[in-house]
């Protein structure tokens, strides 16, 4: 009897393992997107990592931060976004030590542009000395031998977009980076840096309460092949569905000085939420999902990069790659949400004169 009885058993497990297996892999496998022309291949949803030492507090342990950098790679995840700034600088060591192991397996994108002084923003700075000292830091502080993606973080009206696409060319010539990015651009500064460096992607603030690219820089980035890389997809929480004008935030969190996070402007915003609530509740999903489903349904070259501190939201974020809308799908979403009218300002005056230049 038993030595009937053992080959099944054997059988049994082999069949379990294979089917676990299989399982891991669907979990592991993400889909992966081109940035535009670049030939730049990343996960169809990448990893904003400011929040994990920046902006959002109260700051989450450094140590549980590794453990969901490592996660996010075992999940599919490859395309991770940091800044000298985060911090300033700390994240960037973060995002170096919890991506060490996988190193040859990921994408790392980091940016310059920012004049630093005693731990704060001085204004912007993108001289090509300046440039090539933060590329130095940078790759010291991220622990590589090169940066995958290097964004201009704020365009520097004193210094000529040619300079700044041509010192980044330079460096690419050298090894030391791979690809150019610029960060909330103006259509005119995108073409004129393209011109001298390829642009491979361009990162916006885009989601459904913010759709300003739409109008001019989405046909321009589909004209000359270049990248969308959306940061807050998911505006800064708010679209989550979990925010609302009884939200306490904590007093250094950045969100205070924003005025779509006044209490009357969440209050305001609540119909934005009901519509991606119906949504949600039609296809057994969360708001936070449909929201991220809608950018990656617009265009194949459009890559969003969510932040999380929390493994079931990096869960859930992933989650919404899987979720496929139609084109009459995105008309319903866009029809319902264009009806309404967004109360409150993205940024602060002074932020948004820095950016579309």
């Amino acid at each position: 009897m038993k030595g009937k009885l053992f080959p099944v058993c054997e059988s049994v497990v082999w069949v379990t393992d294979f089917i676990m297996l299989i399982l891991l892999q669907t979990i592991q496998d993400l889909e992966k997107r081109r940035l535009g022309n670049s030939g730049l291949e990343v996960s169809a949803i990448g990893l904003g990592c400011m929040g994990m030492s920046h902006g959002y507090y109260p700051l989450p342990d450094r140590n549980e931060m590794i453990r969901l950098l490592h996660e996010a790679v075992e999940r599919g995840i490859n395309f991770f976004d940091t800044a000298e700034a985060y911090g300033p600088f700390t994240n960037e060591v973060l995002v170096g030590e919890g991506l060490k192991p996988y190193r040859d397996k990921v994408i790392i994108a980091t940016k310059f542009g920012f004049k630093l002084e005693g731990g704060k923003m001085g204004g912007v700075d993108s001289r090509p000395e300046h440039i090539r000292e933060v590329a130095e830091a940078s790759l010291r502080r991220l622990n590589t031998d090169r940066i995958d993606l290097f964004y201009q973080h704020r365009v520097d009206p004193a210094v000529p977009i040619e300079e700044v696409a041509g010192t980044v060319r330079d460096l690419i010539r050298e090894g030391k980076v791979k690809h150019f990015g610029l960060s909330e651009a103006g259509a005119q500064t995108i073409r004129k840096a393209h011109k001298v460096q390829p642009v491979a992607a361009l990162q916006n603030e885009y989601s459904l309460w913010t759709r300003n690219p739409e109008k001019e820089i989405m046909p321009l980035l589909e004209e000359l092949g270049i990248g969308l890389v959306p940061f807050s997809p998911l505006g800064r929480g708010f679209l989550t569905g979990k925010i609302d004008e009884t939200i306490q935030l904590d007093a250094a969190d950045f969100r205070n000085t924003i005025p779509r996070f006044t209490r009357e402007a969440l209050k305001a915003n609540q119909n934005l939420i009901a519509v991606l609530k119906e949504q949600a509740d039609a296809r057994h999903a969360t708001p936070a999902q449909i929201a991220l489903a809608w950018i990656i349904a617009k265009k194949p070259w459009i890559v969003p990069i969510p932040g999380t501190t929390k493994l079931h939201r990096l869960e859930e974020n992933i989650g919404a790659a899987s979720i496929r809308l139609s084109v009459d799908d995105l008309k319903e979403i866009e029809s319902a949400a264009s009806a309404l009218t967004i109360t409150g300002a993205r940024y602060t005056e002074q932020a948004e004169k820095m950016t579309g230049l």
